[in-house]
């Protein structure tokens, strides 16, 4: 039996949901990794943006080794939502390294901690705000898990492609015409159900 390694697990699904959010970008145009595909503005180069905020600040502030770069859409002043979108002067180039250094911030905190070390969200409840590095782990597993379902489905809409890498796409083996009938079956299906 092979031993369990808690905090190294933990740390492979983070890597992934990371490397996930980057494939996401490939390929795209400064326009396609940046226009708004929802109505509440969602694209893939902001939500890499808000990724990097975000992990900065729970692997950073949080056990007392502040991201040593400057994030002006954090300060008190910075326009609501600043963090989920990349202005026309801050390129893919930009935002990409700015997530990787955090990772590579993140990491270290990562390492260096044990997984019951604790840290404080300042922006969390009184109640709930003492954490621990299993707990942040935990969050950030799952938010950066979230926003890659939102990527997936946004890069399927830009040109299809999909999955949590370009060699494992995790979709069954198929033609464009077997899915274009998939889908005209659930379209029915949904309309006999709303007439139902």
């Amino acid at each position: 039996m092979i031993a369990p390694e808690p905090k190294a697990d933990l740390h492979r699904y983070l890597q992934v949901a990371r490397d996930v959010m980057l494939w996401k970008l490939d390929g795209l145009s400064e326009y396609d990794a940046r226009r708004p595909l929802t109505p509440t503005g969602t694209n893939l180069l902001d939500m890499v943006k808000h990724l990097a905020t975000v992990e900065a600040g729970y692997f950073g502030i949080t056990f007392g080794r502040p991201f040593d770069e400057p994030l002006p859409w954090i300060e008190d002043d910075a326009e609501d939502n600043a963090d989920m979108w990349a202005t026309a002067d801050e390129s893919r180039d930009d935002i990409v390294g700015l997530y990787r250094r955090v990772w590579a911030h993140a990491d270290t905190t990562i390492t260096m901690l044990d997984l019951d070390s604790s840290g404080r969200v300042p922006h969390w409840p009184d109640e709930r705000s003492d954490v621990t590095l299993h707990r942040i782990l935990v969050h950030m597993i799952a938010e950066t898990h979230r926003h890659a379902g939102h990527a997936d489905i946004l890069r399927e809409l830009i040109d299809g492609a999909v999955g949590m890498r370009i060699d494992n796409d995790n979709i069954p083996p198929a033609e464009q015409q077997w899915w274009d009938g998939y889908r005209n079956r659930l379209e029915r299906a949904a309309r006999d159900a709303e007439d139902a």
